[in-house]
């Protein structure tokens, strides 16, 4: 009942507005591309209906949390440059590096503890773990952060790697 109270609450909070809007539980984010002078007051003018809405409401947007990213070659005069946005970093210039050394990091340490925890490496106990621990972080939203440089690429092959060097008989294959 709460998610669906939460969005009979919030139903009125777009109206009005001329910018992108993506709502969450304990998110909001508002996207104008400015391209104009008039797209920057327009801009403006639909954080102050936020602002209104937010007083109607007796709610209040948590100032301290609002971050302010510019997007683009030549935009650099936003607040922040990277951001974590539903668990994916995201950076002005929308690479996905810090991605990737995030995701290969996170399962290189659980890599680690799945080796240090079992004395057989066999693949039939290896395999199940790593399709249940490690995967799901190595998958997570790869459809909005896909990797496309190859340095990316090979940053999250070599857990793969590593992963088949731990099963028993498979660490002299080559990993294509």
């Amino acid at each position: 009942m709460g998610p669906i109270l939460f969005n009979i609450f919030i139903n009125d909070l777009v109206e009005g507005l001329h910018s992108k809007i993506s709502i969450f539980s304990d998110d909001t984010k508002l996207c104008k591309v400015i391209n104009t002078e008039e797209d920057s007051f327009l801009l403006q003018r639909n954080l102050d209906r936020l602002e209104a809405w937010a007083e109607k409401w007796q709610m209040r947007f948590n100032t301290d949390k609002c971050k302010v990213m510019h997007m683009g070659r030549n935009n650099t005069d936003g607040n922040t440059d990277m951001e974590k946005d539903l668990g994916i970093l995201i950076n002005s210039k929308l690479s996905c590096k810090n991605q990737c050394q995030a995701t290969a990091a996170k399962a290189n340490k659980i890599m680690v503890c799945i080796k240090r925890g079992i004395d057989a490496h066999d693949e039939n106990i290896v395999l199940p773990r790593y399709k249940s621990l490690v995967r799901p972080h190595m998958e997570y939203c790869v459809q909005f952060w896909a990797p496309v440089n190859k340095a990316d690429i090979a940053e999250l092959e070599r857990v793969q790697r590593r992963a088949t060097k731990v099963i028993t008989g498979m660490g002299q294959l080559q990993y294509p």
